[in-house]
């Protein structure tokens, strides 16, 4: 075992990791005998996957095969991460194809809104059976945490710290890669335990709790009833599921903090006070606009806007109300949080909190320097979990680069979605910012109805988004010029 596990093949680990974590619905059938019919769906994709795994494990070379010697650590790590994510997808949408649950193209759909976090829909809950519902929530818990988190976790590998990278980790809150995977991991559990039996306290039934506990702490948003949250009506419920999504979309180097007590050098970290600014500002103008345009009580507008605003910006997707109900200044104010997302190393999608802080800085920056009536010199700064830091050239051209590439993606997906869809602009710009954002909230256009046109186009902003843009061209760039590298050789 020692001798298998120490084998340099991250796509074998990888591909055997994503077999087991396929089979783990199976657990709920103890529970649900009655969908045992549906167990094959599960295992034997499964079993094949495991297999392969361990084939290419054991069969692949020890060492970096020589035609990607030449490639950057970013575009080798980058390769390996892309086409574990590809597989997972397809994996994925094997259970609901076989067992006659949807259509392949709605199948796969589901599954990249699962693994990617997502939370865009296109199956009727009220008539799926438990075991899929199980599934579709376990995607996103996984997804949430990472594939390259689970493999550092359990296997040494030289690189792994290349691969956490490429998987858009941005901190290691331990000295060594494994101990910081293994962190996270009770992290993520401890909160797993804790949402699960609040919600169990407050009336909600156990399977529902669990899912509900996973899809919530993944920032993800798939839900087992046709209301969302909102089904329960219920208050505390509604304050929980604000909590856990909070809890998702912070840093996890935060939480650690948090989990230590050190709440003061937490309210100095920039992106928590910019995280507390947003929901600040958002949630009265987003209370303001719905109790003036629907009718809604004071308190039932601000509970609304709270919700909607926290699920928003955390890119979870949850709903307590109807959103094609909400008056287009709240959409709208909506729609900008989708973009500006959660924080960097966390499980929310988006631009991230600390790089839409950053590019506010630099604007401010540049503005006061515009206005200064003589030469002034600066050296602005933010400050992390590791403490202070400058706010460099080369941070400013990385924050300003991705900024740009986003909302070009943003722009391009929005276009091509029109065309597809037949929809207005605006709705299709609300749609595609929801699916690169990973929020999951949707207006209408995404159902089993849609064109297979439309429901591409929102998977490639899916994916898109949750590897962040960059991994996902940089993959591809990687894996072409390996092939024609490859190709020359041999002609």
């Amino acid at each position: 075992m020692k001798r298998f596990f120490s084998v340099n093949s991250n796509y074998g680990k990888l591909i055997l990791l994503v077999g087991l974590l396929v089979a783990v619905p199976a657990l709920v059938v103890p529970f649900y005998p009655e969908e045992a019919r549906y167990l094959p769906g599960f295992l034997v994709p499964s079993a094949v996957s495991v297999a392969l795994g361990i084939a290419v494990s054991i069969f692949a070379p020890r060492q970096e095969k020589p035609m990607t010697e030449w490639l950057s650590p970013i575009q080798r790590g980058s390769l390996p991460v892309m086409l574990a994510w590809c597989f997972a997808f397809f994996l994925g949408a094997v259970p609901f194809a076989v067992s006659g649950q949807l259509t392949f193209i709605l199948s796969l759909f589901e599954s990249v809104s699962g693994w990617t976090t997502t939370g865009l829909t296109v199956v009727d809950v009220t008539a799926m059976p438990r075991i899929f519902l199980f599934h579709r929530s376990f995607m996103q818990y996984c997804g949430g945490l990472g594939f390259i988190i689970m493999i550092a976790m359990l296997v040494k590998g030289k690189q792994n710290m290349t691969l956490y990278s490429a998987e858009g980790h941005s901190d290691r809150i331990m000295p060594s890669l494994k101990k910081t995977a293994r962190a996270i991991f009770l992290l993520y559990s401890f909160f797993l335990v804790v949402g699960t039996l609040a919600y169990r306290l407050f009336g909600m039934e156990l399977f529902d709790a669990l899912c509900h506990t996973m899809s919530a702490l993944s920032t993800a948003g798939f839900t087992t009833q046709a209301g969302s949250i909102g089904h329960y009506q219920s208050l505390p419920i509604e304050i929980i599921t604000i909590l856990l999504m909070l809890v998702g979309a912070t840093n996890f180097a935060i939480l650690l903090l948090f989990i230590k007590r050190k709440f003061r050098k937490i309210i100095h970290i920039s992106e928590v006070r910019f995280m507390i600014g947003l929901i600040a500002v958002f949630t009265p103008l987003a209370a303001f606009s719905l109790m003036r345009n629907t009718g809604l009580r004071f308190g039932e507008s601000v509970i609304n806007a709270l919700f909607g605003v926290v699920t928003t910006f955390t890119t979870t997707g949850y709903s307590i109300m109807n959103y094609s109900l909400w008056p287009p200044f709240a959409l709208g104010l909506l729609m900008m949080l989708m973009v500006i997302g959660g924080s960097g190393g966390s499980t929310a999608g988006g631009i991230k909190l600390y790089r839409t802080y950053l590019l506010i800085r630099i604007t401010r920056e540049n503005i006061r320097n515009r206005l200064s009536p003589m030469r002034r010199t600066s050296a602005p700064s933010y400050t992390r979990v590791q403490g202070k830091m400058l706010i460099s050239d080369a941070l400013i051209k990385s924050v300003v680069g991705f900024v740009v590439c986003y909302i070009g993606v943003l722009i391009a997906g929005t276009l091509l979605l029109t065309l597809t869809s037949g929809s207005s602009l605006f709705d299709a710009m609300f749609e595609f910012a929801s699916a690169l954002g990973t929020v999951g909230i949707s207006n209408g256009l995404t159902n089993a109805g849609a064109s297979a046109g439309s429901l591409i186009v929102l998977m490639i902003g899916m994916i898109l988004g949750r590897l962040e843009v960059f991994i996902v061209f940089i993959g591809a760039y990687a894996g072409i010029q390996a092939l024609v590298k490859k190709v020359r050789k041999y002609s």
